[in-house]
């Protein structure tokens, strides 16, 4: 009989915030529907979806993250000592991780997805200190890819299993992307959050440099620095080359995929990279730096890129000279959950 389970997500699909939202969804369901695990998961209220089984939202209130965390952290211990496996992902689980182990024999498993360096130039200090106690107070630490395993050791002294992340299909409408915007010629696709971590300066400049007619940038997503950005593209003139399109529904990611001749992912730091895997599925070429979803993809599928606007202009052009779509192995989100069972198994 497989371990019981206590997991701690922060969102869960429809309601995404990210790369880890999506893990969390497609590990907790795997885990509960098709390996017949006793699970258990705890988000916030506003975050949980109604009706799915196994699934308890939790009130957090108002407050910073890390005040909602604690509010999380007494249910998530009241239900500890019931399990054999208790499992939280990133630094916010430190706290609800900790004080479950305390009020119960359960073996934590602690997952990272990505590192207070990966989202920070300058990382707030709260947030390193934190993941450096997590690293080390968790019985198991897993990490999505071998860099984020190597980061891990690098920065805290601490070692962890890698469970690489599933290959993402994105959902379609049919919508013709390229005439609403009015696009006749060469397509560039990037969505994603609009930070320091995304590298996304590096791809605007090369937009200036490109040696090619008739090429437009779409931008998907928001974040912080989207006005800088806006106002980047004025000032290196590339206004008619860049369209900005703010966020994207879940429901129609796949048309912008479909439409691109080349999705581009210019990171500073991707620790998978759960875009590159969608693009990929919707037969789209990929210029990329370097991720960890490369780690399991055949050598040659993405164009591999440093985060440097010369370098993005070279895989630029050798993507969009490419004829055929990339070639890979996907990997299903249902070995994601065989695999994070055999660590429990392992551990617990």
């Amino acid at each position: 009989m497989p371990p019981s389970v206590l997991m701690l997500g922060w969102g869960y699909p429809p309601n995404v915030t990210g790369g880890l939202d999506v893990h969390v969804g497609e590990l907790f369901s795997g885990l509960r529907d098709d390996l017949d695990v006793d699970a258990k998961l705890i988000l916030p209220a506003e975050l949980a979806p109604p009706d799915e089984p196994g699934v308890e939202g939790v009130e957090t209130g108002e407050g910073d993250i890390a005040t909602r965390v604690n509010r999380l952290s007494d249910r998530f211990a009241e239900l500890a000592p019931d399990y054999d496996i208790v499992h939280t992902h990133d630094w916010f689980g430190y706290t609800p991780g900790r004080n479950a182990a305390r009020a119960s024999d359960a073996t934590w498993v602690s997952s990272f997805h990505s590192l207070a360096s990966d989202r920070n130039i300058d990382p707030p200090q709260r947030e390193v200190e934190t993941e450096r106690r997590l690293a080390n107070a968790a019985d198991c630490n897993i990490a999505v890819s071998q860099i984020t395993r190597g980061d891990i050791q690098e920065l805290y002294g601490a070692d962890s299993r890698v469970v690489y992340n599933g290959f993402s299909t994105p959902q379609f409408t049919g919508k013709d992307v390229r005439a609403e915007h009015g696009i006749d010629g060469e397509m560039l696709f990037f969505v994603g959050r609009h930070t320091d971590q995304k590298g996304i300066s590096h791809l605007l400049y090369a937009m200036r440099k490109l040696r090619r007619e008739d090429v437009t940038l779409v931008v998907g997503g928001s974040g912080h620095q989207t006005e800088q950005l806006k106002r980047f593209v004025e000032l290196t003139d590339v206004e008619d080359d860049v369209e900005f399109v703010g966020y994207i529904p879940e429901e129609g990611l796949g048309d912008y995929y479909g439409a691109s001749d080349a999705f581009v992912s210019p990171s500073l730091a991707e620790p998978f990279g759960i875009t590159i895997t969608e693009a990929l599925e919707a037969g789209t070429q990929v210029v990329s730096t370097p991720c960890g979803a490369a780690e399991i993809l055949p050598e040659g599928c993405l164009v591999e890129v440093i985060p440097d606007s010369e370098s993005i202009v070279n895989g630029l052009d050798e993507a969009l000279d490419r004829e055929k779509p990339p070639t890979y192995e996907r990997r299903n989100w249902s070995a994601v959950a065989e695999d994070t069972l055999a660590v429990y198994e392992d551990v617990a």
